[in-house]
């Protein structure tokens, strides 16, 4: 997400990600919950063993354990979400589990809400904090992108999708709204934390005359859904990828629309610590090896999301 900036809690960077792709793929299954408690299923099956061809990559501590945790907000359908069983399903949790085939480890999804995961993951609370997150060099530096105070290390990122930012109204009422500047004087909803709050905030300052924009953001997207379906707000702005499948699944269809153009596009990235350096890198490898074996398009072309694949695993490409 960006503001002409980038997403998931950044600057504002949109996706390019899936605009016709998503729209057209099948119908997925939308459920999630956005607390602080722990996942259940835990993530992907892949059973620890020496055998896989990159589990010498990994730190001694995962080898033992045989497990990676990982910080998600698991509401954030087709990205992450809960499935009908209760399961964690999505983009997200399939590439993370072809990924545990080549590393020899179980990735275990832990369920927190976005603004919380580095904080997870500078606690040690996660290994990697894998969650639709735009990789900005804000994250990267630690810096608190709207007051550009410095707020803690940062995170090293290993980029993975590309995607970008859409705004949403309710079906047949855009009121006009097409852009970012059609915002002013309106209300918008948000998940807090995201690429979307950024942007609403830095458009708002632009507003002049026209008025600020009235942003009202909630812990996950769900929430922020709600609150526009029940007609509390103008207008709503997530992830496209995101977007696309509210639009798609909500009311069968019936109760939203996506109005303009997404904003630039910006990479999706897992993030490590940055003293993990040797986990970072076994990610890396393992991404690069499902991209080469065809496994990572697989999973792409299963949730039509193609128009935001990528060719190869970045470290710290986000700008």
């Amino acid at each position: 997400m960006t503001a002409s900036t980038t997403r998931r809690t950044t600057a504002a960077s949109s996706r390019i990600a899936a605009v016709g792709a998503i729209a057209v793929a099948g119908a997925l299954l939308l459920t999630g919950c956005g607390d602080q408690t722990k996942s259940k299923d835990g993530g992907s099956s892949s059973a620890a063993t020496s055998k896989a061809p990159l589990f010498s990559k990994l730190p001694k501590a995962i080898q033992d354990k045989g497990v990676i945790k990982v910080g998600s907000d698991i509401a954030y359908a087709p990205v992450e979400f809960k499935d009908k069983d209760g399961k964690t399903a999505g983009i997200d949790p399939d590439l993370a589990d072809a990924m545990g085939k080549q590393l020899g480890v179980k990735f275990q999804f832990e369920n927190g809400t976005f603004d919380t995961l580095v904080t997870g993951l500078r606690a040690k609370r996660y290994d990697m904090a894998m969650s639709a997150m735009t990789d900005t060099k804000d994250r990267q530096n630690g810096i608190d992108s709207e007051t550009k105070k410095k707020v803690g290390e940062g995170a090293d990122f290993v980029d993975y999708f590309t995607a970008g930012v859409s705004i949403y109204t309710a079906k047949g009422k855009d009121q006009g709204i097409k852009t970012w500047d059609d915002l002013c004087g309106k209300k918008i909803v948000v998940q807090r934390g995201t690429v979307s709050e950024d942007l609403a905030k830095k458009q708002s300052e632009k507003c002049g005359d026209k008025g600020k924009i009235s942003i009202e953001a909630f812990d996950t997207d769900q929430q922020a859904q709600t609150r526009l379906r029940s007609g509390g707000a103008d207008a709503g702005s997530s992830d496209f990828p995101v977007a696309a499948y509210a639009v798609k699944t909500s009311g069968g269809g019936k109760d939203f629309q996506i109005v303009g153009e997404q904003v630039e596009a910006a990479p999706y990235g897992i993030a490590v610590s940055k003293d993990n350096t040797q986990l970072r890198d076994a990610l890396k490898e393992a991404l690069d090896a499902i991209i080469k074996s065809g496994d990572y398009d697989k999973v792409i072309a299963k949730w039509g999301v193609e128009a935001g694949a990528v060719k190869e695993a970045k470290i710290n490409g986000g700008v």
